[in-house]
């Protein structure tokens, strides 16, 4: 367990927004925390940015955090996150875009209508980002672990 005091605090006001006070005592309103890589290294390299977008705090890593603000960063990134995983593709409309996809991602199954093949983009390795419609990004960690059914359909518009 670690004990080490915090240099920050991270809370919710009343009007759930997040609020930074620094270790100098000095409080940020309505503060967004970001991963500077959300994909390819989520666990190291995350910032604490003021509304007006200018960076308050540097985070290499959270092991160094008190367990309490360790959870209270995290919980900052996950109402700013939202990007469920495809596990599983299970159809596609048509072949042509836009296509209506019926897939199963970590978060349970849903259907979402891809605009044009330019909204999958390849990121390192055999990772997908997939932008739906409604500006939604969907992952594929790796095209190689889907099923054949998924990476045949899949196949159609890469």
């Amino acid at each position: 367990m670690n004990n080490t005091k915090p240099a920050f605090s991270l809370r919710l006001n009343v009007s759930g927004r997040w609020v930074y006070v620094s270790s100098e005592g000095q409080t940020h309103e309505d503060v967004q925390v970001v991963r500077a890589f959300p994909i390819s290294d989520p666990l190291h390299g995350i910032s604490i940015v003021s509304a007006d977008g200018y960076e308050l705090l540097w985070l290499d890593t959270l092991d160094d955090l008190p367990r309490e603000t360790q959870q209270q960063v995290n919980d900052a990134l996950a109402s700013r996150e939202f990007m469920p995983e495809i596990l599983r593709i299970n159809a596609v409309s048509t072949y042509a875009t836009p296509s209506v996809w019926d897939v199963q991602t970590d978060r349970g199954d849903t259907s979402f209508t891809l605009k044009g093949e330019e909204d999958i983009r390849r990121l390192v390795g055999q990772t997908l980002l997939i932008d739906d419609s409604h500006g939604i990004h969907y992952l594929i960690r790796d095209v190689a672990a889907l099923d054949k059914h998924s990476r045949r359909l899949l196949d159609h518009f890469l």
